[in-house]
């Protein structure tokens, strides 16, 4: 199985470099978010593109689950998602593990988010976050209105992850939905 992922990463870093696009791992500020549809935790799909109107959308790349850098991220998000919910955002923890592994995590961490399953890694590559394990590197991207990346944090951690989101997202002046006065 993981030989078939790794394969598919490498066609995909291939074909994505033999294109002129953003290849893994050059992705900036500014450059536009390579769009996916991905299956996630709660049963649904979601498309990148069908976030057009909120301010903007984060995706938490993460490991792997039930590991225990991941359990700890998932349950900040989980246990502080409120502050995060107080901006017009989506957000989402992704990894290239099994819809399956996703959905029993999410519900162990009771995340009332949805966890997103690249189980390929394509779109895991396209961002950049494929690791040569095989792995998701954790990463959180931040994509504005118009699908640019806003910001890439690299220095994650686990353990602040909500209180972190709300701060980058204060930082790029994403206004709350109902400002104080």
């Amino acid at each position: 199985m993981n030989s078939i992922r790794s394969l598919s990463a490498l066609l995909v870093l291939l074909v994505v470099g033999l294109s002129g696009t953003a290849s893994a791992g050059s992705l900036n500020v500014g450059d536009m978010a390579p769009n996916f549809v991905l299956s996630a935790s709660d049963g649904n799909s979601y498309d990148l593109a069908f976030f057009k109107n909120k301010r903007a959308v984060v995706i938490a790349w993460f490991p792997k689950a039930y590991t225990s850098g991941c359990t700890i991220e998932c349950k900040s998000l989980a246990e502080n998602g409120h502050l995060i919910r107080k901006y017009d955002v989506a957000y989402f923890m992704a990894s290239v593990d099994s819809v399956e592994d996703n959905t029993g995590f999410a519900k162990e961490n009771r995340a009332d988010f949805p966890l997103l399953s690249d189980p390929e890694g394509v779109t895991a590559a396209a961002y950049g976050v494929l690791s040569e394990g095989g792995y998701a590197q954790r990463q959180t991207f931040y994509i504005g209105i118009d699908g640019r990346i806003l910001k890439i944090d690299s220095a994650v951690v686990p353990e602040t992850s909500a209180q972190d989101i709300v701060d980058n997202l204060e930082a790029l002046e994403i206004a709350p939905l109902n400002p104080g006065p």
